[in-house]
């Protein structure tokens, strides 16, 4: 299978959780015999969205038409991210909102539903502080579900499925070598 990676941890002055759970995934992925590709956000030069007009009508950032490319590429695509401020970094979702245009993602034109990723899954690794069980009972993982139901659900990945990696100030060594070996599990079967 082909696999796309995003990276959307936006500092790339150190290797954080979020790049060890992508290499992690990745390794698992080509010993499974999978093809994989790796976008990382943190470094495309592109500018935000301003406008309504310009996702319905303008040009996709030329930093980002390969990575357009690669979604068409890929049958599984994986986000990596952590939660600031309860949310995906600002750099992510303005990449996401770039990419997922009319006529590329969804139908051309108001009122034209078609989704036109079809045929991919997905799935969102997300790196907290907090427990990933507070995360997802108390707050509902809100902004996991708003990515996974208004962002690829609209577009059309299914199945998309989520790993939280909670409490990651606290794993230690042993915890983070045992969310390694998930990821790494994870990549082999493409899932």
């Amino acid at each position: 299978m082909n696999i796309l990676l995003i990276q959307g941890h936006p500092d790339v002055s150190q290797h954080h959780l979020c790049h060890a759970l992508a290499d992690a995934y990745a390794a698992g992925a080509r010993q499974g015999g999978h093809e994989v590709r790796v976008v990382d956000v943190a470094r495309l030069d592109f500018p935000l969205l301003r406008s309504q007009q310009d996702w319905e009508q303008g040009a996709v950032p030329a930093a980002l038409a390969p990575v357009q490319r690669d979604i068409e590429w890929a049958g599984h695509v994986v986000l990596f991210f952590p939660l600031w401020l309860g949310d995906m970094p600002a750099l992510l979702k303005a990449m996401l909102e770039q990419v997922a245009r009319p006529g590329f993602a969804i139908g051309q034109g108001r009122g034209n539903p078609a989704k036109l990723l079809k045929g991919r899954s997905a799935r969102v690794v997300v790196t907290l502080g907090m427990p990933a069980l507070v995360y997802r009972w108390y707050f509902r993982a809100h902004s996991v579900k708003s990515l996974e139901r208004n962002i690829l659900g609209f577009v059309g990945f299914a199945p998309v499925h989520e790993t939280l990696v909670g409490g990651v100030e606290q794993l230690g060594e042993r915890g983070v070598a045992k969310w390694l070996a998930r990821l790494r599990e994870a990549g082999a079967r493409a899932d």
